[in-house]
């Protein structure tokens, strides 16, 4: 009950979905943890911007990780860059994360996977190939 009335609440105007330029996954300083950096451009100066995990009750595939803009009061006006991070301990879907914007969505498979050895082999012959020359 108490769900549907919250569902059912309007929602606020001072906390948007901002867009974001530039997401990536990262380890931790401990084995087997990754860190989420997101960075963008947000559209007031005063903006204050977070990552804000999706709940679920499953664990998804790719959890859901949304970029929200929030202002204080009045909006000052120019942009300014911003850049945020969020520890991704409990919050990793089965396969990884999707960062969620505005206006896009990218979804990071974690861990990261590695470029097959044959690709690696490649572009390892391909430097020293050209100094050879």
């Amino acid at each position: 009950m108490k769900t549907a009335v919250y569902l059912k609440s309007p929602t606020p105007t001072s906390v948007r979905l901002i867009n974001f330029t530039r997401a990536e996954v990262r380890p931790g300083f401990v084995t087997n943890t990754w860190i989420l950096i997101v960075s963008g451009t947000k559209p007031y100066m005063n903006m204050t911007v977070r990552l804000s995990p999706r709940i679920y009750i499953r664990r998804p595939e790719f959890w859901e990780i949304e970029v929200i803009g929030s202002l204080p009061g009045i909006g000052l006006p120019g942009t300014a860059s911003y850049t945020v991070a969020l520890p991704l301990d409990g919050i990793l879907g089965t396969k990884g994360i999707e960062v969620v914007g505005a206006t896009k969505k990218k979804r990071i498979v974690v861990p990261p996977e590695a470029e097959p050895a044959a690709a690696t082999k490649k572009k390892a012959s391909k430097k020293s190939s050209s100094k050879k020359k």
